[in-house]
């Protein structure tokens, strides 16, 4: 019986092609021709001014971070819920991350509550450095009145878009609305290089100083020479190539990812106790991954249950983030609201959304679904 993976990386006609170019132009290490192209090209993807191609997005979040004048000691506020890698970017720094709640509309950051947590600070005069705005499971956050509150108190907006490439709010990509944007190509995401991420902006000197401190701070001189820490956060040319023909296929993957959302929508929805995440007014989610929530009286079973009977038949599925204010973590750290994000996490799965998931392994993951509550 074969292994359905939740969200295993699929490769389009070009990737080997750009791959095999790059070893026969002998540009293997970190940089080289195809970053250069990759940036240039992923930049126009989104409609940004500037792109940076570096290790991970993670990486991107830190310099992002970074150059937003995050320190020690530094307030920072973000998503909770979302990958622990939207928070870690900000221990990294060895800032003081605060959480908010999500908002049931979308799942992501509640804009009330954001604001009344920026009014608190603001009138103790200890406000954050950044608020780190996650855009989960392929759909945007309703950015303009988070973008609104954060120019109200001149806190940088740094978009966390790892799960969104390929999504729009209003027309436009997120992660192109704030100070920065960051996007992943882990080997899970809707296009991936492996490895890999990329920060956009529209600050030109932005972009200058992530790719300087990306590049370990070199200076420029004859030999190496360093007045600031650097890291090792380029991406490498091999990586890259992969990335740009993965880039050809990005809307080829999103309408998939939609048709299976669909096809799962159809099958479940009107299976009592299971409701799917909502899909926003405001712009077009990827449904990166298909999520959906299970209310264990309605239906019979509970969410842990559902994925257990998918594991038994060699099938990944995973639950809802676990909120950052729920890991140990962060267990000291302030949270603002919390029960909708606790929810979601309590009674969310993630369902099996490979864009080479065939029709047959969908009716068989619906049907294992199905059987679980019986």
């Amino acid at each position: 019986m074969k292994r359905i993976f939740l969200s295993p990386p699929h490769m389009g006609d070009s990737e080997l092609e750009f791959v095999k170019e790059a070893f026969a132009s002998n540009y293997i290490a970190p940089l080289g021709p195809h970053v250069d192209a990759f940036e240039q090209e992923f930049a126009r993807k989104v409609g940004a001014e500037y792109a940076v191609a570096l290790s991970s997005g993670t990486a991107a979040l830190h310099l992002a971070l970074r150059y937003a004048g995050v320190e020690q000691g530094d307030k920072v506020i973000c998503s909770t819920l979302t990958f622990i890698a939207s928070a870690n970017a900000i221990l990294y720094l060895n800032a003081e991350p605060i959480f908010v709640d999500s908002e049931p509309a979308s799942w992501n950051m509640d804009p009330e509550l954001l604001s009344a947590e920026l009014t608190r600070l603001a009138e103790r005069d200890d406000l954050p450095k950044a608020v780190v705005l996650v855009h989960l499971y392929g759909q945007s956050a309703d950015i303009s009145p988070i973008k609104e509150i954060c120019d109200r108190y001149g806190v940088a907006l740094v978009e966390d878009a790892a799960e969104a490439l390929g999504a729009e709010y209003q027309g436009k990509t997120p992660g192109t609305f704030g100070q920065a944007g960051i996007y992943s190509f882990n080997g899970n995401k809707i296009i991936t290089t492996s490895g890999g991420g990329m920060l956009v902006s529209a600050d030109g000197r932005l972009a200058d100083k992530v790719r300087f401190w990306a590049t370990q701070a070199r200076d420029a001189a004859p030999h190496y020479e360093h007045s600031e820490m650097g890291y090792n956060y380029r991406m490498s040319n091999i990586l890259a190539a992969i990335g740009r023909g993965q880039l050809r296929v990005l809307e080829d993957r999103v309408t998939r990812k939609r048709e299976i959302f669909e096809f799962y929508r159809n099958e479940l929805a009107a299976v009592p106790g299971i409701s799917f995440m909502p899909e926003a007014s405001y712009g077009r989610s990827t449904r990166w991954l298909t999520c959906i929530t299970i209310e264990p009286k309605l239906f019979g079973a509970t969410r842990e249950q559902v994925r257990l009977a998918l594991e038994e038949q060699n099938i990944e599925a995973r639950p809802v983030w676990k909120p950052m204010h729920m890991q140990p973590l962060f267990e000291r750290c302030r949270v603002v609201g919390g029960a909708v994000a606790e929810t979601l996490f309590n009674k969310g799965l993630c369902l099996p959304s490979g864009t080479s998931c065939t029709d047959e392994d969908l009716a068989r993951i619906v049907r294992i679904v199905k059987q679980s509550c019986s």
